[in-house]
C-alpha cells in the first residue's frame, strides 16, 4: 500500500484531503468519492486507477503519494486550535438543504453550534451600504421570522447582513454567519463582537474555506451559493444595481428556492435589486408574514418561536413591554425606524417641551439602550 498506511479513520480527514488535493473541485471530490465508493476509499486506490479516474496527474500525485492527506492532518489540528471542528459531506449534520446544489462544498468548518445548520433558515441579504428604511426592514424582519422559529442565515458583511443577525439576536432565535474568509478570520473587523454574540447565543459561523483564509475578493461570490443553498429561501431587502446581492438571489434560483424581496423607493439605486426582483416574480414582503405565508404547511407545524409571544402581539419586538422615561418616551415617539430624523427637528418639534440639553441626555441613553441608532450628521432612526 501507499503512503495512506497510517491514515485516520474519521472520514473528516478523508473529505479534508479531497477539499485540499490540487485542482480537485467539490463536484469532482464528490463523484471521485461516489465512483469508488466512500471518502476514504479514494486513498487506497492506485495511481493508475486514480489517473483512469480522469484526475490530472498532480491531483492523482497528490492523493496516492499522501501530500493531501498529510495536509488535512495538520488542517484539522489548526481548525481544532481555532476552536472550529470539521463537518464533512457524509456527516449528520452537514445541512440536509445545502446537499441539494449542484456543487455543496465537501467539507464546511463550523464554530458555535453545528445542530443549528440542519434547522430551517431563510436568507436575509442585501447591499453594504443600506438607508434607514433597508436597517430597519433588515432588523425587523429578521426579528420576527427569528422568533417564529426560523434560522437567519447571512454573509456578516456590513450593511444589511449584520443587521440581519442583529434581528435575530433581538428576535431570541438562532443565526447563521457564513464567511468569505476562514472561520477564524472574522471580516470586516468591525462585526467581531457581532460574531461572538452569534456564537454566544447557540449561533454558528461556518465556512468552507481553511482557517486563516484572507478576505480575498474571489471567496465571497463563491460563498453566497452556501448562503442560499442551506435556507429555504432568500430575502433581498435592498441592493444596487450591480450589487453582490444579485449573485445569492441568482443562485437561490438556480437552487430551486423562494425569493423573497422588500420593495423601495423607486427613485432609491437600493431599490433596484428587489424591485427588478419582484419584477421578475420575486415574493413582495413587508412584513415576516408574508415570507410565512409561502413556507410548506409542514415546515411551519414543525417550526417552534423562540419566545412564545404575548396575547395582542402581531410580531416580536425587542422593546415590548418596556416602560421609557417621560423625556426618552418623547424622543422616541417622534423617531422612525425607515426614516432618520436630524436633531434640529428634534429641537424644532420638541421647543417648549424639552431643553437641548434633555434631548441630548435622552438621546444618549436611548442609544445607550440599542433603541435607536445615530447616523451620519447627527441623524437618529429607532432600531425596531
Amino acid at each position: 500500500m501507499s503512503a495512506t498506511a497510517n491514515v485516520r479513520s474519521d472520514a473528516a480527514v478523508y473529505w479534508l484531503a479531497l477539499a485540499m488535493a490540487p485542482q480537485l473541485g467539490p463536484a469532482r471530490a464528490r463523484k471521485l468519492a461516489q465512483r469508488f465508493g466512500t471518502a476514504s476509499d479514494v486513498f487506497h486506490r492506485s495511481l493508475t486507477e486514480l489517473e483512469a479516474a480522469g484526475l490530472h496527474a498532480a491531483t492523482a500525485q497528490s492523493i496516492f503519494g499522501g501530500t493531501a492527506l498529510a495536509a488535512a492532518e495538520e488542517e484539522l489540528v489548526r481548525a481544532a486550535a481555532a476552536g472550529a471542528r470539521v463537518i464533512d459531506y457524509d456527516h449528520e449534520l452537514y445541512p440536509p438543504l445545502l446537499k441539494q446544489i449542484y456543487d455543496p462544498p465537501v467539507v464546511l468548518y463550523c464554530r458555535g453550534d453545528a445542530e443549528v445548520l440542519s434547522r430551517p433558515a431563510i436568507a436575509v441579504v442585501g447591499t453594504r451600504h443600506p438607508t434607514p428604511y433597508g436597517i430597519g426592514m433588515s432588523e425587523r424582519l429578521s426579528c420576527d421570522l427569528a422568533a417564529h422559529g426560523l434560522v437567519i442565515s447571512s454573509g456578516l458583511a456590513r450593511g444589511v447582513d449584520a443587521c440581519a443577525h442583529r434581528g435575530a439576536l433581538h428576535g431570541r432565535g438562532k443565526t447563521v454567519a457564513v464567511l468569505g474568509t476562514g472561520v477564524d478570520y472574522i471580516y470586516p473587523r468591525e462585526n467581531k463582537k457581532l460574531a461572538e454574540e452569534i456564537l454566544a447565543t447557540g449561533g454558528a459561523i461556518v465556512s468552507e474555506f481553511a482557517v486563516g483564509t484572507f478576505p480575498a475578493p474571489q471567496n465571497f461570490p463563491i460563498r453566497n451559493r452556501i448562503i442560499s443553498g442551506m435556507s429555504v429561501g432568500v430575502l433581498v431587502v435592498e441592493a444596487g444595481e450591480y450589487s453582490g446581492t444579485r449573485i445569492t438571489a441568482r443562485c437561490a434560483l438556480e437552487q430551486d428556492r423562494d425569493v423573497f424581496a422588500v420593495p423601495g423607493n423607486v427613485t432609491n439605486k437600493n431599490s433596484w435589486g428587489p424591485n427588478t426582483l419582484i419584477k421578475q416574480g420575486a415574493h413582495l414582503v413587508a412584513t415576516w408574514e408574508d415570507v410565512w405565508e409561502q413556507l410548506p404547511a409542514d415546515l411551519r407545524n414543525r417550526l417552534v418561536p423562540a419566545e412564545p409571544e404575548s396575547s395582542g402581539q402581531a410580531g416580536a419586538s425587542l422593546f415590548t413591554g418596556q416602560e421609557l422615561p417621560p423625556h426618552e418616551a418623547a424622543i422616541f415617539r417622534i423617531l422612525k425606524a425607515d426614516e432618520s430624523t436630524q436633531i434640529d427637528q428634534l429641537v424644532e418639534v420638541l421647543d417648549g417641551k424639552l431643553s437641548s440639553s434633555e434631548i441630548f441626555a435622552a438621546l444618549f441613553e436611548l442609544e445607550l439602550s440599542g433603541k435607536i441608532r445615530q447616523l451620519p450628521g447627527k441623524n437618529y432612526v429607532k432600531t425596531f
